[in-house]
């Protein structure tokens, strides 16, 4: 059992917490990246980093909230350390003590909380760089619920509080759709846009929304989604061969073609989405973009949702 450190406030603007010896063991170490859809941890995700960090340091990084992951790691399997951040402020990011405990993590772990905290304190940060370096030398990193939300190369950055699909297909260009780009680069997810709490919190019309304004803004000439139910995690290889674990299901979606109506004020009208929904066990080729999983359509008519599933069927 480890001993934990208790959390010091510092004037530097973070919380540290310390479980183990934080000696920079240096194992060997298989890249990889986990989509969270939070809600709950994932015991078979979080036994896939601490297998995949060689048993070396384990870093999780917040800006909310305590220890309290330090419990789901030490079940998970051996470790030489498990290091938690609490960022406070943006002066951490540059604190050479965050810098070294980022520095020698064999697996990071970016929690749940406030995204538009992340993005305040991280983009364009020693943070943001140190992630990237991470993932160069093949530490798997994950992110659950608003960890999740900034791994791809679009983002929901939640500037303004969250926003329903309701109120989202009314009105794409509602003050609360705020989609931000290039936060972190993670190759495997170009162009992707993620999303958290997916069926529990109806967010399929609010994600559609999203691929829309990517499209409509001009980022992309196709846009794709990956949303991630509670309690269920997208365990991707480097390679980008995929497996979802856990208790609920993925969805990965793409437009394909700019939408009929994106407009501020007017509902949203979309042709048509191509979902795949690949359930506990089954895989997805983020490369392809094909997996194991049921195929069907959505079309969006002045704001409602229209799928070519059965009736009655949860997207």
């Amino acid at each position: 059992m480890f001993l934990a450190a208790p959390g010091l406030s510092a004037e530097a603007g973070f919380e540290y917490y310390l479980s183990g010896s934080p000696d920079d063991v240096k194992p060997k170490t298989a890249g990889g990246l986990v989509l969270l859809g939070g809600g709950g941890s994932v015991e078979e995700a979080t036994k896939w980093l601490v297998d995949r960090s060689g048993g070396g340091n384990f870093v999780i990084i917040r800006a909310s909230g305590g220890n309290d992951f330090h419990a789901s790691v030490e079940r998970a399997g051996q470790v030489q350390s498990i290091e938690t951040l609490v960022f406070r402020d943006r002066r951490a990011s540059s604190d050479p003590k965050v810098q070294a405990v980022l520095g020698r993590a064999d697996a990071l772990y970016i929690a749940g909380g406030d995204q538009w905290n992340y993005v305040r304190f991280w983009k364009d940060s020693p943070v943001s760089d140190a992630i990237h370096e991470l993932a160069r030398r093949g530490v798997p990193v994950a992110g659950t619920s608003a960890g999740l939300a900034i791994l791809g190369q679009y983002y929901f950055a939640a500037q303004h509080g969250t926003i329903r699909s309701e109120a989202a297909l009314k009105n794409p260009f509602d003050r609360g759709v705020t989609v931000g780009r290039d936060f972190l680069s993670f190759p495997i997810l170009k162009g992707v846009i993620t999303d958290s709490h997916f069926s529990a919190r109806d967010r399929m019309g609010r994600l559609i929304v999203f691929l829309a304004r990517i499209i409509r803004d001009g980022w992309e000439k196709e846009a794709k989604g990956i949303g991630v139910d509670e309690r269920t995690a997208v365990l991707v290889e480097p390679s980008g061969r995929a497996r979802v674990a856990g208790s609920g299901n993925a969805y990965f979606v793409r437009l394909r073609e700019k939408p009929e109506v994106c407009e501020a004020g007017q509902p949203l009208s979309v042709r048509e989405v191509q979902v795949e929904r690949v359930t506990p066990g089954g895989v997805f080729d983020l490369n392809k973009w094909r997996g194991s999983g049921g195929q069907y359509t959505i079309a969006v008519r002045q704001g409602v949702l229209q799928s070519s599933q059965p009736e009655g069927a949860v997207y």
